[in-house]
């Protein structure tokens, strides 16, 4: 679920990276997501954060390095920040358009209650952030 809160949070690196596959058109993929460009650059510019957690994600899975460990157990803050920033763009965009209902602004609010609800009663994510401990040998 973390996985999947994460790359909704980070969905304009997604849409990007996607992108970057088209030979012949690669804005056309880009603007199928993001028909204004300034919306896209905005996702990208907060999707920025959901990778950085994803990167941090990534250092807890090889457990290499000790420093992150202490960013790690506070990771539930980040993915509240993204949250909140996403629910503020999402204000932004329906102000925009005058509150007129599009299936892409209904699932975003639906994956932003399901994101909230998550962060708040998880408790497999609660253990997860607690279970990175120094080594003993440490």
């Amino acid at each position: 679920m973390l996985y999947l809160l994460l790359a909704f949070l980070g969905r304009g690196w997604l849409v990007f990276i996607a992108s970057l596959t088209q030979a012949d058109d690669r804005a056309g993929l880009v603007r199928l997501f993001y028909p204004l460009k300034d919306d896209f650059l905005l996702a990208l510019l907060t999707g920025l954060g959901a990778v950085l957690l994803y990167l941090l994600v990534i250092a807890e899975r090889k457990r290499a390095w000790r420093w992150p460990m202490a960013v790690f157990r506070r990771m539930k803050w980040g993915l509240w920040s993204l949250l909140t920033l996403d629910g503020m763009l999402l204000g932004q965009r329906l102000l925009h358009s005058d509150f007129m209902f599009s299936p892409a602004a209904a699932f975003d609010a639906l994956m932003l209650f399901w994101g909230a609800l998550y962060l708040l009663k998880s408790l497999h994510l609660k253990l997860y952030l607690s279970d990175w401990q120094a080594d003993a040998e440490d």
